[in-house]
């Protein structure tokens, strides 16, 4: 059986990945990236709990540019996750199958995650 080179399945570059399916990979890699975030959120309590030190050293390493995007990406975590959950919620009582549909809320979702985070962080400010 001769392939004469070519690959015997379907290659990853012949198919456009859809907005739909990039979501659903990051709705699980921002739910890992959210169970990291708890450890890390777990680790400030029992900073504080430790005293003024350990919380202060805490807050410095927090404070660094690695940690400012480090809580900068929990907190898109967080609202992506969010929403995307809602989005699923709307999916589970029969709304919002069709493709055109799935893909509108799938920006929306993406859209309103960018714009939950962004707004959480001038609040911040």
């Amino acid at each position: 059986m001769s392939n004469n080179g070519r690959p015997l399945s379907p290659h990853l570059s012949i198919y456009r990945w859809p907005i739909t399916m990039t979501l659903s990979i990051l709705h699980r890699v921002t739910g890992v990236g959210l169970s990291v975030g708890f450890a890390v959120w777990a680790a400030w309590l029992f900073g504080a709990m430790l005293g003024a030190e350990a919380y202060a050293g805490l807050i410095a390493m927090l404070g660094t540019v690695v940690g400012k995007v480090l809580l900068i990406g929990w907190s898109f975590a967080f609202f992506f996750h969010l929403s995307n959950g809602i989005r699923h919620l709307v999916w589970d009582i029969g709304w919002g199958f069709e493709i055109g549909q799935a893909n509108a809320s799938a920006w929306f979702v993406l859209l309103t995650s960018i714009v939950l985070t962004g707004l959480f962080w001038w609040l911040q400010s």
